[in-house]
């Protein structure tokens, strides 16, 4: 596996695989090590290296169905629900921390100067420690400028600002009373879900320092889970949770997803299918603009064809759940 700390990609499958006790090896991006590995069609961490249908190695990416690929691959201490309802519930989560969650850890990290500066100095050395000074310091530019151009792929913007920022409080806030409940987002054992967490968290609870900041302030608690996430290869997992005893804590967090994320999907989708350059929306009462984003109208499908891939009693075990959260809104 290629990737790198400042990934919280790379720290979500790097959590996942020491869970579930699969040997990997965490090669840093341009190390000789790398050499002569193959190329994934779009560069992103981590990349895995791994055979294809031939037996020819291959350069793979992206952690949702590489975990569930995992899942085949691997036996026991497995992260996918049985339970097809608790399973559904699993995958939204997870996309929610990935998709979401994500725009909360790229508009901390390049957002407030103080963040950005430590971004900037630290992200190359991850890399290379050996970087002279002299060395480090237009590498330090290149990043900082580059990642704050990008910041209207993510949302990040004067008019978004306020929305993602008190989307990532009350995030906070909601997983904390969850956790007074449950040591994970299912019950004793951790999923997909936690994992997808965990990895944007790795960010904004333990490094960049305006959201460490933040996370210290609403919940001592999240940041305690965050640290403890980083190596469960010596836990041993309990039982998920009954799909007819869903707590109204994990309730309390799926109406967060629902009061923002769902919004986004769907005006995101009709920026897409319009041609339209820009997302116009309002989100918890707000407005919302940014660029569309292709991948997002993906997440969207999936979620979709995972819901209606459900039996009839299944999807009404889950569309009982969802009922109330606004996350109903995708499915309507």
């Amino acid at each position: 596996m290629m990737g790198a700390p400042g990934s919280p990609y790379t720290r979500k499958m790097r959590a996942l695989l020491r869970y579930r006790r699969i040997s990997y090896q965490l090669l840093l991006p341009g190390s000789p090590e790398t050499k002569g590995l193959p190329q994934p069609k779009v560069s992103l961490l981590p990349t895995f290296f791994l055979p294809d249908e031939d037996g020819n190695e291959v350069a793979v990416t992206d952690s949702t169905p590489l975990i569930r690929r995992f899942e085949h691959e691997f036996e026991g201490r497995h992260a996918i629900p049985e339970d097809p309802v608790l399973r559904f519930l699993d995958a939204l989560l997870e996309d929610y921390a990935d998709e979401w969650l994500t725009k909360a850890m790229f508009h901390y990290r390049w957002y407030y100067a103080a963040d950005i500066e430590k971004a900037g100095a630290v992200l190359p050395l991850w890399r290379s420690a050996s970087m002279t000074d002299e060395e480090l310091a237009p590498v330090s530019k290149m990043i900082r400028e580059r990642q704050i151009e990008r910041l209207w792929v993510v949302g990040s913007n004067d008019t978004t600002a306020p929305v993602i920022e008190q989307s990532y409080r009350r995030f906070l806030r909601a997983f904390d009373a969850h956790l007074q409940r449950f040591p994970y987002l299912l019950g004793n054992r951790p999923g997909s879900g936690d994992f997808g967490i965990y990895g944007q968290l790795t960010q904004l609870a333990l490094f960049d320092p305006t959201p460490v900041a933040v996370t210290i302030g609403e919940s001592p608690r999240v940041y305690a889970w965050v640290e403890k996430m980083e190596d469960l290869s010596g836990l041993e997992p309990g039982p998920w949770i009954s799909r007819d005893a869903i707590p109204d804590t994990l309730g309390a967090l799926l109406s967060e997803v629902g009061r923002v994320y769902p919004p986004f999907l769907l005006a995101n989708a009709r920026a897409l299918e319009q041609g339209a350059e820009r997302v116009e929306t309002h989100i918890d009462g707000k407005p919302w603009t940014q660029k569309p984003f292709p991948y997002q109208a993906k997440c969207l499908r999936w979620l979709r064809e995972a819901h209606a891939g459900l039996s009839e009693a299944e999807r009404t075990a889950v569309d009982n759940v969802l009922s109330g959260t606004g996350c109903e809104a995708l499915f309507q």
